[in-house]
This record gives C-alpha cells, sequence and structure tokens, in this order.
C-alpha cells in the first residue's frame, strides 16, 4: 500500500504526460489501446503513467516518423522490461535490433526515389506505356501496386 501511494506521487496524470510529450490526450488512449504503454490506475480509478512513459512516447513518435507500423513499433516496445524503467543497455537493445528494419527502409526509398527520378526522365510520365521500364505493362503480371518501384 506504501509503495503505491510512492508510485502515485511520482506518477504522471494523461494531462502531464501529453503536455510532456505533445501528443494529444487521445493520441495517448489510442497508443494506450495497442499496448505502446500501460498506465496504472490510481486509488481514485485515474490512469497513471511512469515518467519512463514519456522516453516510450518519445521512441513511438521517432519510429513513425521513420515509417515503421504501429505493429513494428509493438514488437520492438515489447523488448522493453515491464515494471522497471528501460535502462541504457534496453534502449540500445532495441536500437541494434532496429537498424536493420530501418536500413531496410532506407533501401526502399533509395530505389524509390532512383526508379522515380529514372521514369521521369525518360518523359513518357506513364509506367503503363513506358517502353524503358514496363513494355506491354509486364509489371502487371507481377500483382497490383506499382511492381516496379516496390517490387522485388
Amino acid at each position: 500500500m506504501k509503495e503505491t501511494k510512492m508510485l502515485e506521487t511520482k506518477a504522471l496524470t494523461i494531462g502531464d504526460l501529453a503536455a510532456r510529450t505533445g501528443l494529444s490526450v487521445s493520441a495517448i488512449r489510442f497508443y494506450e489501446d495497442k499496448g505502446l504503454v500501460e498506465p496504472f490506475r490510481s486509488s481514485g480509478g485515474q490512469r497513471r503513467f511512469l515518467r519512463s512513459d514519456i522516453r516510450r512516447l518519445s521512441f513511438v513518435l521517432i519510429a513513425q516518423k521513420l515509417g515503421l507500423s504501429i505493429g513494428e513499433i509493438q514488437r520492438q516496445l515489447a523488448r522493453l522490461p515491464h515494471g522497471r524503467t528501460p535502462t541504457q543497455s534496453d534502449w540500445t537493445r532495441i536500437g541494434k535490433a532496429m537498424r536493420g528494419v530501418i536500413d531496410t527502409r532506407i533501401a526502399e526509398l533509395e530505389r524509390t526515389r532512383d526508379r522515380l527520378d529514372g521514369c521521369i526522365g525518360c518523359g513518357c510520365l506513364s509506367l503503363k506505356k513506358c517502353a524503358l521500364y514496363n513494355p506491354e505493362d509486364r509489371a502487371g503480371l507481377k500483382g497490383p501496386g506499382p511492381q516496379l518501384v516496390l517490387g522485388d
């Protein structure tokens, strides 16, 4: 009981967390629903967040700017300990695990940039009619979407 009271006094309200992260209260609730933060309830039944949730939500914002999906972010945050503030080594472990994901994303972006530049450079502005990249719409046989840009 004494430990719970001490935890409550150091904890943040959802409004405090919103102010510290720049997120709206509804966004924090969304991330809570996705399991990215796990508040506890005060003796009065109100959500309370640990100070370490500021870092968790900051990570979420950064990861989303990098183009990671909520699912990818969930998998990474699942690596963090529950019930204690993550340490530098916990975050380092996640950083190392994410390097492959980020490197893949960078390669996709570079490939997209380079192929879009090439397409626009040919002058036809149409992948459907383009004799250089997609004669007779061969890419359409591979499936829907921009196969030449995003496909293997």
